[in-house]
């Protein structure tokens, strides 16, 4: 059924405002799902399990998308969190032994 936009709302039948009604519920309900936060430096610590000093930097570079903070409080989306975890790559130092470092000296 089309209702015109110029139609008074006090015409409308029972019905046909159920209709509308429902017909705009169906357009404003979301289907996000509910974020999960941890709050602090210390949830950054639990989450992947690095030293105080390390959370600090993982704030402070490639998480800064996922923190919120005003003043001293800070929380952490976590979804977002482990995503920019998983596409971050960090420089790996390979350690190149000389040739001769496992040989036994006789």
């Amino acid at each position: 059924m089309v209702i015109e936009n110029n139609r008074i709302v006090a015409t409308l039948t029972v019905g046909e405002l159920k209709s509308v009604i429902s017909g705009e519920l169906k357009v404003l309900t979301k289907t996000e799902k509910p974020h999960h936060y941890v709050s602090g430096l210390k949830g950054i610590q639990a989450m992947f399990g690095v030293s105080h000093a390390t959370a600090q930097a993982y704030k402070n570079t490639f998480l800064a998308p996922a923190c919120i903070q005003h003043g001293k409080n800070i929380l952490i989306d976590q979804e977002k969190a482990i995503e920019l975890f998983s596409q971050n790559k960090r420089r790996v130092v390979d350690y190149v032994l000389p040739a001769d470092a496992f040989e036994d000296e006789e």
